[in-house]
């Protein structure tokens, strides 16, 4: 942490003021939506398929509308958006808080997606523009302030809930109402992109979608979607199946979050000494694919409680070890691709490809795991994810030698 802080001393006030928004934009956020679809069950009598409908709602409006987001952080400047997308999830989280009707809770639904599709691509465009040569330490202190709001937001929630789910609502929305406000008043703005002279929206996005160098980088890197999401799917499955209840998924959520809290700056400053951009990207998508071995091998084991959890802890150490190899180099790749004039752009076409990793990944992984539940073949959803992980290191392994701005150079800016 000593190092932490080192790095977030070192950087200009508007890129710490960013970085301890996302902070607080994933600590309104997890103390609330962990508990949401319990609350819709129990709290509202929702049935399963409107309480999916609700959730999915949120997700397809958000990775649906990453592009929109991006652009109009490029067209409009990065601070009003990330002002937008936070004041749209205070409206959205009252939503929730205040009313049980099913037209209002899929309003509530949509506006708390759309807001994210605001503010996460215009937050990410907004620091690789001011850090410049930077960006790969920046993002790596930047994640530890992300992973933060991911571990102290359940356990806030949890609190919370002792005085009801509205108060959990109203609470998370009063975070993001005051980030809003901090933001007006502290954020600076930068107008270098905001320019009326700029080219049609659908000539810019034709640019984005024409680049194929950027869209082979995303390809290559989308699998790493599919794997890291695999925290919110294969991971509890396993931890059901061996046994575990919810407290041992929140187990497996904490461990994530205090590694990369505790590891993230130290470990970027590690391989930017000793690798190059490519290589680092490559790595970490290896051990991405890797971490699933243990589950490969326990799902043909059936060790007695508490051995059984071991394998998802394995896994856990070391598919987040991966991510966060790869996620800052990751960051600084699509901003250099991008250019001075369509980083938020770049970065919402990015996440909407990502988006598409991740759907990929929960329907290829489920429907497997149906087809070979109980059967000899039980180990062959983790093979998969394995593969997964290893052509996506392969794919960028290869676009390192073929593009620069890829392959990058190993750097003492993250040191």
């Amino acid at each position: 942490m000593i190092e932490t802080l080192r790095q977030f001393r070192s950087f200009e006030t508007p890129i710490k003021l960013v970085q301890v928004n996302q902070a607080g934009i994933n600590l309104g956020f997890y103390m609330l939506m962990p508990y949401l679809a319990q609350h819709l069950a129990t709290g509202v009598g929702l049935a399963a398929w409107t309480i999916g409908l609700v959730l999915g709602l949120r997700n397809l409006s958000q990775q649906g509308l990453f592009l929109i987001g991006g652009t109009l952080a490029d067209r409009l400047g990065c601070k009003r958006v990330i002002m937008a997308g936070c004041a749209l999830r205070t409206l959205g989280f009252v939503l929730f808080g205040l009313s049980a009707a099913l037209p209002v809770l899929l309003v509530a639904a949509a506006v708390t997606g759309f807001a994210g599709a605001l503010f996460n691509p215009a937050a990410r465009a907004y620091l690789a523009r001011e850090a410049g040569d930077r960006k790969v330490a920046a993002f790596a202190v930047f994640n530890v302030f992300y992973q933060g709001g991911i571990l102290l937001g359940p356990l806030l929630g949890i609190v919370l809930l002792n005085g009801g789910f509205t108060v959990v609502c109203l609470s998370a929305a009063a975070i993001f109402a005051v980030l809003t406000v901090l933001q007006g008043i502290y954020l600076p703005e930068r107008r270098d992109t905001a320019t009326p002279d700029r080219s049609p929206v659908c000539r810019e996005w034709r640019q984005a979608f024409d680049d194929r160098a950027f869209l082979a980088f995303a390809a290559a890197m989308i699998a790493s979607y599919g794997l890291s999401f695999q925290m919110y799917l294969g991971l509890p499955l396993e931890v059901q199946r061996a046994g575990g209840g919810d407290g041992w998924v929140a187990v497996l959520y904490a461990l994530s979050a205090v590694l990369g809290i505790a590891g993230q700056v130290r470990l970027t400053a590690w391989c930017s000494r000793r690798w190059t951009r490519g290589r680092a990207m490559s790595i970490g998508l290896a051990l991405m694919g890797v971490s699933f071995v243990p589950m490969a091998v326990a799902a043909h084991l059936s060790p007695p409680w508490p051995w059984a959890i071991l394998p998802a802890l394995a896994c856990t150490l070391v598919l987040t070890a991966g991510t966060l190899v790869a996620y800052p180099f990751e960051m600084a790749t699509i901003a250099d691709m991008a250019g001075d004039r369509l980083v938020g752009t770049y970065y919402g076409l990015y996440n909407l490809l990502s988006g598409v990793g991740i759907l990929a990944g929960y329907l290829v992984f489920g429907s497997v795991m149906d087809l070979t539940a109980s059967t000899a073949w039980a180990s062959v959803p983790w093979v998969v994810l394995v593969a997964a992980g290893l052509a996506s290191a392969t794919a960028v392994r290869r676009l390192t030698n073929r593009d620069r701005l890829i392959a990058g150079q190993a750097t003492a800016a993250a040191t």
